[in-house]
């Protein structure tokens, strides 16, 4: 065993994997933890469809990370060895329809958890559960526990706290204050993977669908999925295109290729023939009950004037207001400038004190992405240390 004491503060995916990484090399590792219970974002983020990463091709699964950091710890413990890793625990895995890797059916996300728990806790790691982090020194780390203030001595301190989006899960930011007040740089946190407000024109599609369209914003464009809100858009391309959109000013402008299939040629060509253009809309280029519910919303004379209703099918305008609040989205924007870190997460300013996980400054769409960087910064800080 070796006798140097590491502290982790936060028992999510990037903590996690950090104390699995050190405590399998004879460190011995307490994980200190706010809630009651470890990963409430993770156990969270698999209510709606619990993928872990994405089978994709390395060069096109980097290119969904702008950071060129966060990119090289991808490259280190990418998606194939996260499969291998949940092998290792017990979890099988299997490649949905959309290239999301997921575990197999009779693995619930609370069953992927304990068996990652239980691995640690064979291994010595210690989880302390109700206890706040407050700060850290050069050689103690605080923590609040029952009104009692404690201090914990640690050899290495990783800080892997994650972003500010779902407080209710623990993921409040709090630590933004505390590191901003050492001196440390934070880009200020932001709404990622969030829905937008959009101009009230299309509230009324409240509830209904695209799909298969292709949405774009200058020259990036996604094809998938969106649904129509009470306040906007949402779905994973409206997530995607939200690092593009982050670098202007709103209002914005994104647009809708409704029918992504055909070229404004053909379309025009259809909208000539003898029928009624909402017979040629429905029955002919066979748009859906939303598409034409959406067409809808234009005035009287564009609808009718083909040349320009063929345009609007391929470029249909969407006005964008503003993303929406931290609280409800999937995860942040912003953290920890890499600028503060070395090449190891370690901050320049406090040798032995490591970052890990979503409170750096790095945003990824959703899609295994998010959890696949968690996953791999852990292991980064993890070899660091070991190195």
């Amino acid at each position: 065993m070796n006798e140097e004491q590491i502290i982790i503060v936060g028992a999510g995916p990037a903590g996690l994997m950090a104390a699995q990484i050190l405590a399998e090399r004879g460190f011995k590792v307490h994980v200190y933890e706010q809630n009651k219970a470890a990963a409430r974002k993770f156990l969270v983020a698999g209510n709606g469809g619990f993928n872990l990463t994405h089978s994709e091709e390395p060069e096109a699964f980097l290119e969904k990370y702008e950071s060129a950091e966060i990119q090289k710890m991808v490259r280190e413990f990418d998606n194939e060895r996260v499969v291998q890793w949940l092998g290792d625990l017990g979890i099988s895995t299997y490649v949905g329809s959309s290239g999301k890797i997921f575990p197999t059916k009779n693995f619930k996300p609370i069953q992927v958890l304990k068996a990652w728990l239980d691995r640690l806790e064979q291994l010595g790691v210690a989880v302390h559960y109700e206890n706040t982090f407050v700060g850290f020194d050069a050689s103690f780390v605080y923590f609040k526990k029952s009104e009692e203030k404690i201090g914990v001595p640690y050899s290495k301190l990783i800080l892997a706290m994650g972003g500010g989006s779902w407080q209710k899960t623990g993921s409040d930011a709090k630590w933004v204050e505390t590191l901003t007040a050492k001196g440390i740089d934070i880009t200020p946190l932001q709404s990622a993977n969030s829905g937008y407000n959009t101009a009230s024109n299309l509230h009324q599609l409240q509830g209904q669908y695209l799909k298969n369209i292709r949405v774009s914003f200058g020259n990036h464009h996604k094809v998938g999925e969106i649904v129509f809100t009470k306040y906007g858009i949402e779905g994973s391309p409206i997530y995607y295109l939200n690092r593009f959109t982050r670098k202007h000013d709103f209002p914005l402008r994104l647009h809708l290729d409704l029918k992504p299939n055909l070229s404004e040629s053909e379309i025009l060509s259809a909208l000539q023939g003898p029928e009624k253009i909402s017979s040629t809309l429905k029955r002919k280029l066979k748009l859906s009950t939303t598409a034409l519910h959406l067409l809808k919303t234009l005035d009287k004379e564009t609808y009718t004037d083909i040349n320009i209703l063929s345009k609007l099918i391929k470029k249909f305008p969407v006005e964008i207001l503003s993303f929406r609040p931290i609280d409800e989205v999937i995860s942040t924007a912003g953290g920890v400038s890499f600028s503060e870190l070395t090449s190891n997460l370690e901050l320049m300013k406090f040798p032995n004190v490591y970052c890990a996980g979503e409170m750096m400054d790095w945003e990824a769409p959703t899609g295994g992405y998010l959890l696949q960087a968690c996953f791999s910064t852990g292991f980064w800080v993890g070899n660091s240390i070991l190195k």
